[in-house]
């Protein structure tokens, strides 16, 4: 029995190409980029291209991109860096625990911290985040889309409203990044956070964008890479991956999405008739994700059963999966607790076909008759 992999907001398979380069890299690219010698000029290259292939993808200038460990750290290297010592820093309900977790310790160590509340189906409401800004804000930090439920949040406006009360603005497009176009100045955000292997790319890399006027802290301190807000050699073989990847998102994202969207409209047909709930915004969403509740059934059984049978799928993001509380994300939506249990989420990528849909449709069916 072939397995079918359905949990691409964890991480994507990474694509031939990237895997090729990096390969390459780690064969004929020896040198360090730091270093002044024909090897390390050959580095320097490397990261250079990589660099402006990342920002490409975002329409950012390739100075602007400050290349990190991943998400996380592209995360608290924006908050940390950007919030004044005791700021005040505003967060949505629904934020990944990178950002949700670090202004909690941001706000143990003396910064005020606004919990912004989402409606029902896990948008921000705009008139909450006028009330944050009318109190006083240094930093205000929204997800582009929800790792759990897909949905998208209204980026440019509510850093339009966030700049015209004299705050900065940042966003995690971690998730957001290869399934939709992420435009920094259309957008105007200050600081953005992006993850390589959410895109088809190596585990182990991200990339801040900071824009160029914009004078952030670093976190880490030591030698003068990545403009000093990033010390330390960096990881020549996982940047040239990510560069790549974002390359093949810049031209295939279009193509990608609309194949997945079709992919994703027929799995939900199917649940539907299975008399399922979908969570989340039906039309302002990732092509890709799909938060499924599942009434009376525990999401951990759910995921255990379709595992039994080669199918891949979540009970909501990787970094959380330990955590045996219900999800705080569905629980912002306003389900109780019982019901913020009983949920999967599947993700989607260009690799999934009908076939699989169909089948995972048909082992869903059988658990729930089983169950019932």
């Amino acid at each position: 029995m072939s397995s079918i992999y359905l949990d691409h907001n964890a991480s994507t398979p990474p694509l031939p190409e990237v895997v090729e380069a990096m390969v390459h890299c780690l064969r004929e690219g020896l040198g360090n980029p730091s270093s002044v010698h024909r090897f390390g000029q050959e580095a320097r290259r490397r990261l250079d291209l990589a660099r402006a292939q990342v920002a490409a993808m975002i329409s950012a200038a390739p100075e602007e991109i400050i290349f990190t460990s991943g998400g996380t750290e592209a995360d608290n290297l924006a908050l940390r860096g950007a919030l004044p010592p005791g700021g005040r820093l505003a967060i949505s309900a629904i934020e990944h625990s990178a950002i949700r977790e670090t202004g909690h310790e941001l706000r143990r160590m003396g910064a005020s911290l606004t919990s912004l509340p989402v409606d029902h189906q896990g948008i921000l409401r705009l008139d909450d985040l006028d009330r944050a800004l009318a109190e006083g804000q240094d930093l205000v930090s929204i997800m582009a889309a929800n790792n759990d439920l897909g949905t998208l949040q209204p980026i440019a406006e509510a850093c339009g409203r966030t700049h015209a009360a004299g705050a900065l603005f940042h966003t995690d497009a971690v998730q957001a990044a290869g399934k939709i176009p992420i435009l920094v100045r259309e957008s105007g955000v200050d600081l953005l956070s992006l993850s390589a292997h959410k895109l088809q790319g190596p585990k182990g890399v991200g990339a801040l964008f900071v824009r160029r006027s914009l004078a952030i802290h670093p976190t880490l301190t030591g030698g003068s890479q990545e403009r000093r807000l990033r010390p330390g050699t960096e990881n020549l073989p996982g940047i040239v991956g990510f560069g790549v990847a974002c390359e093949h998102a810049r031209h295939q994202q279009e193509a990608d999405a609309a194949k997945v969207l079709a992919l994703r409209l027929r799995l939900e047909a199917g649940l539907v008739l299975l008399g399922l709930p979908i969570h989340g915004h039906p039309e302002q969403r990732l092509p890709n994700t799909v938060n499924v509740g599942l009434p009376g059934i525990p999401g951990e059984d759910m995921l255990l059963n379709l595992d039994l049978q080669g199918i891949a799928v979540s009970v909501g993001s990787a970094c959380s999966s330990t955590n045996r509380e219900p999800s705080y994300i569905l629980q912002a939506l306003g389900l109780d607790d019982t019901r913020a249990r009983q949920a999967i989420r599947i993700s989607l990528g260009p690799s999934n076909t009908e076939a699989e849909i169909d089948r995972t449709l048909e082992a869903i069916r059988s658990i729930i008759l089983r169950f019932r």
